[in-house]
């Protein structure tokens, strides 16, 4: 066959992704075997009974045509007013437009700021999918490491040591997935201030900010950041809708009826029903309180059952979906110890390497499950960390 182009066979290199480690044990738990599965950041719980209904009465009304390139106009108002909450600023309809999922958020803010040569730097540990997305706009990048010492707060002088002529934006995630920290004022003040200082482009990933722990900043309400701060923003973990693909970005008003027109060559708009569902779920905010309260209670369950853990310690972990656990006094190469633990115990977990070098040396353990099933994976990883260090010895 002809060539295919090199932007789409460069999104993701040949080679190890770091996943092989929840697939092979993904394999063996459909096989029949009794596998604890942590390593994976999908709700174990089904999207709440009012938004699914909301659905199904969308779809009997006849709501199965096309709809506004940049999302529904109410769903587009019931965004603005979510954002506000979130970033603390308040956000007019024409600041937003409605995205497929987080990811096409992600997608919009990149294209709508980077030519071909352009470059960033992206803050790890990171979401997975952000080296290929740069690729996918044919822009470079620099990851600038948080460090696990720091709590995976990065620093600005360390982002500032990276940037480049030529560069355009920097990238940044709290709460953060998959280290579970979430970002201090401070540290996004000194962020915010390099931004205003060289003429940056933020764009601040922030999908987790309802399970946060506490209160949450968004660098788009700090001093001059308004119009050039990027929010990418989802349903998928706020409101437990991970497979209805609903997202959004906001940004200033300008850039916004400039992404309408990407909307017109990828997605062409949003799915109808499921856009006047998202508009119940957001209007009446159906499950974002007791999501919020599980993935709290379960985060304080599992890191209590890790204190007085010899040599295991707790970094980050105060927001999200995750609680990152600092193994290298025990075994320095994280990937091993997953794979052992996995054939010891038959708990499956991430290797932090998965999500960049910064997280070397840590797992990272989806809150995913129910409370009883974390219990006896938190009993499991006691004991395998235990006998893991007396066989050492």
């Amino acid at each position: 066959m002809p060539k295919p182009s090199s932007r789409i066979s460069g999104i993701v290199p040949s080679g190890k992704d770091g996943w092989e480690v929840h697939f092979a044990a993904m394999t063996r738990k459909q096989a029949g075997e009794d596998i604890i599965m942590l390593s994976v950041g999908d709700h174990d719980f089904d999207t709440p009974s009012e938004t699914v209904e909301a659905c199904v009465d969308a779809v009997r009304a006849g709501f199965h045509h096309y709809t506004q390139l940049p999302g529904l106009p109410r769903l587009r108002a019931a965004m603005a007013k979510i954002s506000t909450r979130c970033t603390g600023l308040d956000t007019a309809l024409s600041e937003i437009i409605a995205t497929p999922g987080g990811q096409a958020s992600l997608y919009a803010a990149v294209q709508a700021t980077h030519d071909p040569g352009d470059h960033a730097v992206v803050v790890a540990p990171y979401y997975a999918t952000y080296p290929g997305t740069f690729r996918a706009a044919g822009a470079s990048y620099t990851v600038v490491e948080a460090h696990a010492a720091d709590g995976f707060q990065p620093r600005a002088a360390e982002i500032e040591k990276a940037l480049k002529p030529n560069t355009r934006s920097i990238l940044i995630n709290t709460p953060n997935n998959p280290t579970g920290a979430v970002y201090s004022r401070k540290c996004l003040e000194d962020i915010a201030e390099l931004c205003v200082r060289r003429d940056l482009w933020l764009l601040s990933d922030e999908v987790y900010w309802t399970l946060g722990g506490g209160e949450h900043v968004s660098p788009r309400t700090l001093p001059g950041m308004a119009e050039r701060t990027l929010v990418i923003n989802s349903m998928s973990k706020s409101h437990g809708m991970t497979g209805w693909r609903i997202g959004w970005l906001t940004a200033p008003a300008d850039l916004v009826s400039l992404v309408i027109n990407l909307n017109l060559v990828t997605t062409y708009g949003l799915t109808d029903f499921v856009s006047r569902a998202a508009i119940e779920a957001l209007e009446n905010d159906f499950g974002v309180e007791q999501i919020a309260a599980t993935y709290a209670g379960r985060r304080k369950l599992f890191i209590d059952q890790m204190r007085g853990l010899n040599n295991v310690t707790v970094r980050g972990s105060e927001g999200g979906m995750y609680v990152m656990l600092d193994v290298s006094a025990i075994e320095r190469d994280c990937e091993k110890f997953a794979w052992d633990l996995l054939e010891a115990e038959k708990v499956a977990v991430m290797p932090g390497v998965s999500f960049g070098d910064a997280a070397a040396g840590h797992i990272r353990i989806s809150l995913c499950q129910p409370d009883d099933v974390l219990q006896e994976a938190a009993g499991r990883l006691r004991r395998f960390a235990n006998s893991y260090e007396r066989s050492a010895a």
